[in-house]
This record gives structure tokens, C-alpha cells and sequence, in this order.
């Protein structure tokens, strides 16, 4: 069960990288805005987290005589997600390291971009700066910054979790 676990969670933290690699220059670049890049995201992390159905369905087919129950389905489904988030916040971080300030001055442009579409100028523009600069000073702490990249992907993992050892979970047959 560990080695399913391991390898599907890495492959899961892979997918969801991946994609966050290739996405963001790709926004930085103007191919897309912020909204359709949270919309790529998410749906990376979707199509990432769908490793929990093929490892559940791995482990139950092939180690565990056909046979699975939900609480074994979500235990492995949740050591993937945990794997997979550690991954992707991980690597988060590790961007940031070397691109913080450039994400920061990308999101905080994006935001007043918005504002200003909705017709916000002058002072209310600048109250808005001077609000998102703030909470940036917060999102500068490690572990405020790695709390709220895991809380991105997590529950993400943790629906695609419930809903596969729902579906997935099969009682053994009894012999007769």
C-alpha cells in the first residue's frame, strides 16, 4: 500500500507542478488572465488528483482480492493528497524563492487591472493598492505563505478523496 501511495501521489504532485510551471509564464506573458490561469489550475489540480481513483482502484483489484472499504479507499486517498500538496507548496515555495516580487507586483497589477474595468479610479484605486501591499506583507511569512498554498490544493484532494472511496469501496465475497 505504501509503494501505491508514494508513486501515485508523486505522479499527482507532478501533474499539478507541472502544469503550474508551464501556466504561470504563460500568464505573465498575456496569453491569459488571472481568473482563466485559477481556472487552469484548478483543473490541473482535478486531472492531477484523478490518481487517487487509479490507486484506489489499483489497490483494491490488485492487492486486495477485489475488496476495499471506504475507510481504507480514503486513507489512501488522503496520504496521495498529502503527498501531492506537499509537492505543489513545495515547489511553490521554492518558485517564490526566486520570483516573489515579480508574482507579487503580477497579482497586485492583475487586481487593480480588474478594479479599474470595474470603473474604480483616483483614491479608491490607490486605498485598493495600498490594501493588497498589506496583505502581501502578511503572505511574506513561510508558514502563513505555505499554509495557504497547501489550503489551495487540499481540498481539492480531499473531495476527489470522498467521492472516489465512495464509489470505489466493494465488500469481499464471502465464500459460500
Amino acid at each position: 500500500m505504501k509503494k501505491i501511495i508514494l508513486i501515485y501521489g508523486l505522479i499527482a504532485g507532478a501533474i499539478v507542478t507541472g502544469m503550474f510551471l508551464i501556466s504561470l509564464p504563460l500568464q505573465y506573458a498575456g496569453y491569459f488572465d488571472l481568473n482563466t490561469g485559477m481556472v487552469v489550475g484548478y483543473t490541473s489540480m482535478v486531472v492531477a488528483f484523478s490518481m487517487i481513483f487509479f490507486a484506489i482502484r489499483n489497490y483494491r483489484d490488485n492487492l486486495n482480492n477485489g475488496s476495499i472499504t471506504f475507510g481504507k479507499g480514503f486513507r489512501i486517498g488522503i496520504l496521495i493528497t498529502v503527498i501531492a500538496s506537499l509537492v505543489y507548496a513545495t515547489t511553490w515555495e521554492v518558485y517564490y524563492a526566486f520570483n516573489g516580487d515579480a508574482f507579487t507586483e503580477h497579482y497586485i497589477n492583475c487586481m487593480l487591472d480588474a478594479q479599474r474595468a470595474d470603473g474604480v479610479t483616483g483614491a479608491a484605486l490607490d486605498a485598493e493598492r495600498v490594501k493588497l501591499e498589506k496583505d502581501f506583507e502578511m503572505y511574506q511569512h513561510f508558514f502563513i505563505r505555505f499554509g495557504m498554498t497547501l489550503f489551495e490544493i487540499f481540498p481539492v484532494g480531499l473531495v476527489i478523496t470522498l467521492f472516489t472511496a465512495a464509489i470505489l469501496r466493494r465488500r469481499a465475497v464471502s465464500p459460500a
